[in-house]
């Protein structure tokens, strides 16, 4: 199971918000950029970054920030947030990243996602309260299930689907394990898990999962690594022999 630090930058920040709530912000690091290189050296494989300014308003605030990470590290760089035109996946692309993820424009524009798949790395980020997947920054609900819409992308051509359960999400209370387990029989997609983690036992309990003969691809770890519950050193350990 690949093991994905999380970068989510607010106005240039490096930030975490708690069950997607943007006016319960934390800021972790003035310095994104330093933040990435800290994981890289500390061992990542992947990692994650999400602009939460783009993903509430479709402005890409934050891309500077994202080619500047992109250029410090070598490690490849996942990215999502107000991906909503083939123009905005080229210019992360244009940045150095490696792989894109489109949530609310995979919601309301799937044929871009197809577009888009047949010519680079995509993956589909499914925000979810519950079974309901939530857009634009997780302030809107869709009235689309998690589990129809995991389904809808089967052959659309994308490298994975990023689930998250947005109650979930910066509390540390625990993956919804039961939720990506139903993930993971609905589709024959590669499942990335996050959300939740609080310690290196529920990392543990992520690379274990099986459901439908199958496993989880990889985890999205934030908060816990921010607030020192556990290394990233300690995290990739426990999240198996892939990471």
């Amino acid at each position: 199971m690949d093991l994905y630090p999380a970068i989510d930058l607010l106005n240039g920040q490096a930030v975490r918000l708690y069950q997607g709530d943007y006016a319960r912000e934390t800021v972790y690091n003035n310095d994104p950029v330093a933040q990435a290189k800290a994981f890289a050296d500390a061992g990542a494989r992947w990692i994650h970054v999400v602009d939460l300014d783009a993903a509430r308003t479709g402005s890409p605030l934050n891309r500077e920030v994202i080619a500047a990470i992109c250029d410090a590290v070598n490690v490849p760089i996942q990215t999502g947030g107000g991906v909503r035109s083939e123009e905005a996946a080229a210019a992360l692309f244009d940045a150095g990243v490696t792989r894109v993820v489109l949530g609310t424009a995979a919601l309301e524009d799937p044929d871009l996602v197809r577009t888009l798949a047949s010519r680079h790395p995509v993956a589909v980020g499914l925000d979810a309260r519950g079974r309901e997947v939530a857009v634009r920054g997780w302030e809107e609900g869709s009235g689309k299930d998690l589990l129809d819409v995991a389904r809808g992308f089967a052959d659309a051509g994308v490298e994975a689907l990023i689930v998250t359960e947005i109650g979930r999400d910066g509390t540390l209370e625990g993956p919804d394990l039961d939720g990506l387990g139903e993930v993971l029989e609905a589709t024959e997609l590669p499942v990335i898990a996050s959300g939740g983690v609080g310690s290196v036992a529920d990392l543990v309990a992520l690379e274990a999962l099986r459901s439908g003969g199958r496993r989880l691809s990889g985890a999205i770890v934030g908060r816990a690594l921010y607030e020192g519950a556990f290394t990233l050193q300690d995290a990739l350990r426990a999240s198996g022999p892939n990471s």
